[in-house]
This record gives structure tokens, C-alpha cells and sequence, in this order.
């Protein structure tokens, strides 16, 4: 790139430009994922035309950024789509530090700090640093800038813009004829939108600077000749075996005492929901949180104290991981109470987005736990990071599989129509008659996102639904028509969506059918749905646990 600098600048100050075209004044759909596939592909470019290849490990990190970046268009479910942006720029962080060296299999969390520091330096300096580089081996080489060097003028055009301005403001109020001519020369080209085009070339300057910076960090700074702790550790062990020993063997006897103590609750079902006056809410909701708390900062606890004790032996290390793996082992057990407490709250209440992330979470984290013992046998303490974002990873990837809004609106109806649903006494029926369902709860469908509209639609075409339940499904539909009709707005095609797309189609194929609902009320937030049978149903909920 040295040697055709202006080649990267014109390129990044393009994709600023692209950015501003996908994105000004449009909501969120393919234009990021264009955009993000066109930076790859034009950084790619770059560094290959200058002889820089991929190392082998680091073209892993391609297929997850292509699946990630697809779901930013593909679903929307909200915290799917949060996940699939992260992931998406996480993917493209990892694959700019480790471009060249493709050892981020191996990175620490320091590595990974270190990484992201640096990187974020290389953004600010190292557009600058390699301007000067190049200037300076022009100079040394006696080569004279070339004709072609578009950086002064755009340079001077930033500078003079603002400049101008205030002198023209001045001479149209010195001259009332200037001042009309300066009009009509605005007016011509719209320059009454002046500020915002200043304010749109600042940050279209602004990003390609920030990529240039990418670039160049990926080309000068990626390949790990070596990483942190490889050869010793950052910070040496001080702790000694005995205070570590008493560390761990007090929690794991407690954890120990817990788990025998509470082992008939644990796994007693709904055979133990009223022992010692618990009712069936109280039983499902009780310590859940609190059994995942203990769960990530004793693994927490665990991953630091194995970076600062002293294992001075053999027999010291096979102690320490004889401790650690109980520990992980209770851990295990807990979190398997937590998930059968998470499973019979959701036979008696039906899934919602917060029970459904929860149930996936619980999975991977027990996952993680067992890859953690795994490699506390091997002594393999240095993969613990990659353990980690492996499980963060499957976490992120697990959601748009599942599609979690249609998830919920197919498992609670099945529910329904399999009359799931469990005994429960009295106590928790008042319970249940202060907010809580255990029949299906067709208002908790209108908050989902455009995802859930497909699967309810397929509902709706059951010739074997009961009539119940097809009312319920059919009103829930009316009230998001009705919500999107409020809301209605075009979109270019740079705010593509596939799931509104979907759901707009799906919505068309039952509009005859929904037109029999009726809409009453005077906005959306005191609107109802009156049936064709007279039965009422509101437009808006609030709870979701």
C-alpha cells in the first residue's frame, strides 16, 4: 500500500460513502449487511494486492461472519438481532488482530485485551503514522509526489468549506443583491441542507479514517510472533497451595452441604411443590436466579486462582484439580436444578423471550462448565478464553437457529392443545388471578417481533384448532395488523427485511378472515379486538418474566 497510497484512501473514503448512502435516514436491514461484505471484500483486496494472504486459522472467522451478518436481515427477534450485530463485529475484530498470525485459538482474556487495545490505537495513529511513512520514503527515495495525490485537495476542501461559508454570510448581509443571488445559488442546489451535508461529510471522513486505520492494523500488527503468558506468566503465581486449598475445599463442602440438603427439591418434580407450605410459583421461581449467580462467580473464583497459585508438585496439582473439578462437578448439579425449576415454570406458565434465552443460556453454560473440567484434567488452563467465546459463540448462534418468537408462539400453543397445564393449588390459583396465566396467553404473542407472525398464521390454517384457541390466535394477528397499519411507513430498498417481508405476505395471505375483527378504541394503548363472537381481547401487555 506504500507504494499506491492513494489507492487505499480512495477506497476507504468510498466505503465512508457507501455507509452514508445505506444508512442516512434508513432503519436497519441489508444495508448493514452490504456494507460490512463490502468492507471485508475491499480489505481483503487491499492487503492480497500487497502480497499480505490470510493465514489459514483466521479464514475460520468467514463462514461465522457470513451466517451472523445474514441473521442481521433474516430475523427479528430483538435480542437475536442484538447478538447477530455483536457477533458480526466481534468476527471482523478478531479476524483484523489476527489476520496474519491466525493464532487467536490460542488468545488469554490478556491477549484479548492487549488485542483490542492496540487495535483501537492503530484506528486513531496509524492512518497518520503511515502517511508520514510513506512521505518520508518518497523523500528518501527522491520520488516526487504523485500528480495524482488527492489527499491536499480534499484536505483544502474540508478547510475552505466552513470558511466560505461565513465570508458569503457576511457579503449577503453587506448586499441585498449579493444576498439574492447567493439565495437563488442555494436554492439551486439546496445548500440550505448545508449543515447537514458538513455534518454528513464529517463522518464520512471520519469512517473511512477509522477503516484505514483496520486496514493498516491488520497489514502491520496481526501476526502474533508471540502472545502474553506463552513463555511465563503476566502475573507469576503468589498465592501459595494451602490458602488455595482452604479456598476451595471450604466452598465445595458448602456447595457440598447444599446440594445434599436441597437434593429432594432439586429433583422431587411436583411431588414436593407443597412441602413445608411452597406453593407451585414460589417453588419454580424460588433461588433460580440466585443458583446462576453462584454458578458464574464460583467459576470466576475457580479461573482466578488458577492463574495465581503455586503448584509446586505433582500431588499439589493433582489437589488442586481434584478441588476444582468437584467444584465444577456441584456446579453442574445446581445449574440442573436451576434448569428443572426453569422447565416446570414453563410447563405451568409457557415460554416467554426471557425463560427462552435462560433455557438456551443454561445449556451452554453447562457446556462451558464441562469443557472446563476437561481442560483443567489436560492442564490446559491457557484455552479456558477460547472455552468461554466458543460458548458465547454456540449462545449467539443457538438463537436465530431456534428463532425464538416463533419458538414461543409453537410451544405455547402446543401447550394449549396438549392441555399442558399442572395441577396446582389453591394458593398459587390467586397467584395466577393476580397477573399469571396457565392458559394460553395469546396477548404475550402481539409483543413478538415479525418472526412470530408466520408460525401463528400457520396456526391459523389448523383445520383441528379449537375454536377457542382460533380465536384467540385470530385476534392476536388483528391487534399486530392493526399496530403495523399505525405504523406504516415505506422503506427503500436499503432497509430490506426478510422477516417483514415475510410476515407482511403472511399477514395478506388471512386478511379476508381478520377483516370479520373488529377495532375498537381510539389508539393503539386503549385499542381491543371484538371477535366475530363478541368476546373482547385488549391490544396491549406489559409483563414478560
Amino acid at each position: 500500500m506504500k507504494t499506491n497510497p492513494n489507492k487505499l484512501w480512495l477506497i476507504v473514503l468510498a466505503l465512508g460513502w457507501f455507509f452514508d448512502f445505506l444508512f442516512w435516514e434508513q432503519s436497519p436491514g441489508i444495508n448493514f449487511a452490504i456494507f460490512w461484505t463490502a468492507c471485508l471484500i475491499a480489505a481483503f483486496y487491499l492487503l492480497m494486492s500487497d502480497g499480505l494472504r490470510p493465514h489459514r486459522s483466521s479464514l475460520i472467522l468467514i463462514p461465522l461472519f457470513i451466517f451472523f451478518v445474514a441473521v442481521t436481515f433474516w430475523r427479528a427477534e430483538s435480542m437475536t438481532s442484538f447478538l447477530a450485530y455483536t457477533f458480526t463485529l466481534v468476527t471482523l475484530t478478531i479476524l483484523t488482530v489476527t489476520y496474519l498470525g491466525g493464532r487467536w485459538l490460542q488468545y488469554t482474556f490478556a491477549d484479548g485485551v492487549a488485542k483490542l487495545a492496540n487495535l483501537a490505537g492503530s484506528v486513531v495513529a496509524r492512518p497518520i503514522l503511515f502517511s508520514n511513512d510513506v512521505r518520508k520514503a518518497q523523500a528518501e527515495s527522491g520520488v516526487k509526489p504523485s500528480k495524482y495525490n488527492f489527499m491536499p485537495i480534499i484536505r483544502g476542501l474540508v478547510i475552505a468549506l466552513p470558511i466560505v461559508a461565513v465570508f458569503a454570510a457576511l457579503l449577503a448581509s453587506a448586499d441585498v443583491v449579493f444576498g439574492q443571488r447567493l439565495d437563488d445559488f442555494i436554492k439551486l442546489f439546496k445548500l440550505e441542507d448545508l449543515p447537514e451535508y458538513i455534518f454528513r461529510l464529517i463522518y464520512i471522513l471520519v469512517i473511512g479514517y477509522a477503516l484505514a486505520g483496520i486496514v493498516l492494523h491488520a497489514a502491520t500488527e496481526s501476526k502474533d510472533e508471540k502472545l502474553i503468558g506463552e513463555s511465563k506468566p503476566v502475573i507469576p503465581p503468589f498465592l501459595g497451595f494451602i490458602e488455595s486449598s482452604i479456598i476451595l475445599g471450604s466452598v465445595v463442602t458448602l456447595f457440598a452441604i447444599f446440594v445434599v440438603i436441597q437434593f429432594q427439591y432439586f429433583f422431587g418434580g411436583t411431588t414436593n411443590i407443597n412441602v413445608e407450605g411452597y406453593t407451585y410459583a414460589e417453588y419454580a421461581r424460588k433461588g433460580f436466579g440466585e443458583l446462576v449467580t453462584v454458578a458464574f462467580f464460583a467459576l470466576l473464583m475457580l479461573l482466578t486462582l488458577s492463574a495465581v497459585t503455586k503448584r509446586e508438585n505433582e500431588s499439589q496439582r493433582k489437589i488442586y484439580s481434584g478441588f476444582g473439578i468437584a467444584l465444577v462437578l456441584l456446579l453442574l448439579v445446581m445449574l440442573f436444578s436451576a434448569f428443572q425449576r426453569l422447565n416446570l415454570y414453563e410447563a405451568a406458565y409457557g415460554f416467554s423471550r426471557v425463560r427462552t434465552y435462560t433455557h438456551v443460556f443454561l445449556i451452554w453454560l453447562g457446556l462451558l462448565l464441562v469443557a472446563i473440567i476437561a481442560l483443567e484434567i489436560l492442564r490446559k488452563e491457557r484455552l479456558f478464553a477460547i472455552a468461554m467465546l466458543i460458548a458465547s459463540f454456540g449462545f449467539a448462534i443457538s438463537l436465530p437457529i431456534l428463532n425464538v418468537d416463533a419458538f414461543i408462539v409453537n410451544q405455547n400453543i402446543q401447550r394449549e392443545l396438549s392441555g399442558a397445564g399442572i395441577n396446582i393449588d389453591q394458593n398459587t390459583q390467586q397467584e395466577l388471578s393476580r397477573g399469571d396465566r396457565v392458559d394460553l396467553d395469546s396477548q404475550y404473542f402481539i409483543q413478538l417481533s415479525d418472526d412470530a407472525i408466520p408460525p401463528l398464521v400457520d396456526v391459523l390454517h389448523s383445520s383441528t384448532l379449537p375454536d377457542t384457541v382460533h380465536e384467540k390466535v385470530a385476534a392476536a394477528l388483528a391487534c399486530i395488523r392493526y399496530a403495523r397499519t399505525l405504523n406504516a411507513r415505506d422503506h427503500e430498498w436499503q432497509s430490506f427485511h426478510f422477516s417483514r417481508f415475510n410476515a407482511d405476505n403472511m399477514l395478506a395471505s388471512v386478511k379476508d378472515e381478520l377483516d370479520q375483527y373488529e377495532i375498537g378504541g381510539s389508539d393503539y394503548w386503549l385499542a381491543r379486538i371484538i371477535t366475530p363472537s363478541g368476546a373482547e381481547f385488549k391490544c396491549y401487555r406489559t409483563y414478560d418474566g
